[in-house]
C-alpha cells in the first residue's frame, strides 16, 4: 500500500522546495502588502504616516523574529534528500502556525477593527514576511 501511494508523492529537489519557500513568503507577504493598502484609507489625513509606520514596524519584525525562523527553514530545507514531498517546504510546527494564521486573518477580517488600524496590521506582516524572504531567495540563487 506504501509503495502505490509512493508514486503519487508531489517529490521535488531541494532546489525546487527552497524555491517553492522563497515563493509563498513572497507572494503571502505581497498578498497581504495589497490587503493592507486597499485598507488605506482615502481620507485619513496621516495616510502617508501609516505606511511609514507600518514597514517601519514590519522591518524591526523581520529583524527580530521572522529571519530567525527564515534561516531556520532554509536550513532545516538543506537537510533534506532531493525527492522529498514538496509539502516539507514547511514543518508540521509550522504548518500548525500557518493554519492559525489563517484563522487569525480571518477573525480580523470580520472584526470591527478600523480599516486604518487593519491596514497597519496587514502592511506590517506582509511587509516583514515579503523582506524576510531574502534568505531563501538568496539560498535559491547560489544552489
Amino acid at each position: 500500500m506504501r509503495q502505490n501511494l509512493q508514486k503519487y508523492k508531489p517529490a521535488a529537489s531541494k532546489k525546487n522546495i527552497l524555491l517553492l519557500s522563497a515563493i509563498l513568503w513572497s507572494a503571502i507577504g505581497v498578498m497581504l502588502l495589497v490587503k493592507g493598502f486597499y485598507r488605506l484609507p482615502q481620507t485619513h489625513p496621516g495616510q502617508f504616516l501609516i505606511v511609514v509606520s507600518a514597514m517601519f514596524a514590519g522591518t524591526i519584525k523581520s529583524l527580530v523574529a521572522l529571519d530567525k525562523a527564515a534561516r531556520r527553514g532554509v536550513s532545516r530545507i538543506e537537510e533534506l534528500k532531493d525527492g522529498t514531498c514538496l509539502g516539507a517546504v514547511y514543518s508540521k510546527k509550522t504548518w500548525l502556525l500557518v493554519a492559525c494564521m489563517m484563522c487569525m486573518g480571518i477573525v480580523l477580517r470580520n472584526s470591527s477593527i478600523p480599516q486604518s488600524y487593519l491596514c497597519f496590521i496587514y502592511v506590517t506582516i506582509g511587509w516583514a514576511l515579503l523582506f524576510s524572504s531574502r534568505f531563501a531567495w538568496l539560498k535559491w540563487i547560489k544552489n
